[in-house]
């Protein structure tokens, strides 16, 4: 009885012995797409689609260009290099007022957000060193300008 009857298996090229190029491909690979989209510049951690900024008539008469950014989507946390509480938001703020030379600190805060916090982060950022905060809020477009 003929089990093998085109004999296929005698047809194919011998196996190759060594695959080590491939797997580290395959790691190169896993690497830089875990690299690339855990990046924070393809979305940004943390921030849900229910995130929205406060509005205020005439912001953008208040737009600087900032040198720091965090994102605070709900009291008690805090997101820069990621996810923080207030200590650790401390001890990053400290850190990056002494690499960077008068430093700007901007505050991306979620609307349900208490002010409290908002003024318990800018405190922390004086303290660290940052010679401004800024507190993000969209434009209402009425037209009228809030004097300082």
């Amino acid at each position: 009885m003929i089990t093998r009857p085109l004999d296929l298996a005698s047809k194919l090229p011998p196996k190759p012995r060594n695959f080590d190029y491939l797997f580290l491909v395959n790691c190169g690979l896993i690497v830089l797409f875990f690299g690339v989209f855990g990046s924070r510049f393809v979305l940004a951690p943390g921030l849900g689609l229910d995130f929205r900024l406060p509005e205020m008539a005439g912001a953008r008469a208040g737009a600087a260009t900032t040198t720091h950014v965090i994102s605070v989507p709900r009291s008690g946390l805090y997101f820069a290099d990621g996810a923080m509480n207030l200590a650790q938001l401390r001890l990053w703020l400290e850190a990056q007022s002494k690499s960077t030379p008068e430093p700007v600190l901007l505050i991306r805060a979620d609307v349900g957000v208490p002010l409290a916090d908002l003024t318990e982060v800018a405190a922390v950022a004086r303290a660290a060193g940052f010679v401004r905060v800024i507190v993000a809020a969209e434009d209402t477009g009425t037209g009228t300008t809030v004097e300082p």
